[in-house]
């Protein structure tokens, strides 16, 4: 650490300030977040721990630390560790499915550095979904090590195990995220043409159109989080899907409303707003397999769509 500056003595005259460093924890908020928001698949949860962590690092004994940008994501980890079990109680006891708060930008607005870096890093709201259903020690050894290249041994500090047990939990948690995604990503351009094509034949209520572009096995999820309307539990099959989607124009495609393809946790995806402000109402993330559309994921809960910019141009 450098060595304060002495205090000047008589006749010394001014001694001026050494030039002040940009505060560790603000040069690291963006990826404090990343992480957080990771861990818990919400930002606002994600912003209470920041908010916590930066209490933490306000009380901590600076001249200790080696290594701030470790240290703080070490203090993040252990919050978000500790909040996961309580949230998911809260998740079970949540009217319907529970589903990640998304991350939306427009095509059409310039991307920030920050959204650009986001993107870089993004985890698609359907791996989030299936996060949901490891334990919190396994979620946190997965997203570390294998989104954010944290060593084992930095992760074993942060959960307060073995490098070995930690290695373990990765592992096993890796296996099961193989095991509960069930279809591999699918190429840019190719997705972007399947939600247009969806976009199309949900404009029209074709339903013969939308049986095309879902897979067989489609699989639909809602998150109205009891606020607004949705299935409660997903819903199996190109042709019921199809005709759930088919009686979800009217609400879709009103004069009061419009949509717009949107990327949706760095993949392609729509939304659909109010035209009169630009709020975005609801967003649908897809998943594809063979060209087809294999699931859907989407978040109607109005209390999970406040941080997302109005659609530009409205």
């Amino acid at each position: 650490m450098t060595a304060q500056p002495s205090a000047p003595g008589p006749g010394s005259g001014p001694v001026a300030e050494p030039p002040r460093s940009p505060d560790a924890f603000e040069s690291n908020r963006r990826y404090l977040g990343s992480v957080a928001y990771r861990l818990l698949g919400s930002f606002t949860d994600a912003e209470d721990v920041l908010q916590d962590a930066w209490l933490r690092w306000q009380a901590a004994d600076r001249t200790a630390v080696d290594d701030p940008r470790a240290y703080l994501a070490t203090v993040v980890t252990r919050l978000c560790y500790d909040q996961l079990g309580s949230a998911r109680a809260r998740r079970e006891a949540y009217y319907g499915e529970w589903l990640p708060e998304p991350s939306v930008s427009f095509a059409s607005a310039p991307d920030s550095p920050d959204e650009l870096a986001e993107r870089g890093e993004s985890v698609s709201l359907a791996l989030l979904a299936v996060l949901e259903q490891l334990t919190p020690a396994e979620r946190a050894a997965f997203v570390l090590h294998d989104v954010f290249a944290v060593g084992f041994e930095d992760i074993a500090a942060s959960l307060d195990r073995t490098p070995d047990a930690t290695r373990q939990l990765a592992s096993r948690a890796r296996r099961r995220v193989k095991d509960g995604a069930r279809h591999p990503g699918a190429d840019p351009a190719e997705h972007r043409r399947a939600v247009e094509a969806f976009v199309a034949a949900s404009t029209r209520g074709d339903i013969l159109g939308l049986m095309e572009i879902l897979d067989p096995d489609v699989v639909w999820h809602a998150d109205g989080g009891g606020i607004v309307r949705a299935a409660a539990r997903p819903v199996h099959g190109a042709e019921k899907v199809a005709r759930l989607v088919a009686g979800a124009v009217g609400k879709w495609f009103t004069p009061e409303f419009g949509t717009d393809l949107a990327t949706v946790n760095g993949e392609p995806g729509m939304v659909w707003y109010e035209k009169a402000t630009g709020a975005v109402a609801g967003v649908v993330a897809f998943v594809l397999a063979d060209g087809r559309i294999a699931e859907a994921y989407v978040v109607a809960n109005p209390e999970k769509l406040t941080r997302i910019s109005p659609v530009p141009g409205v």
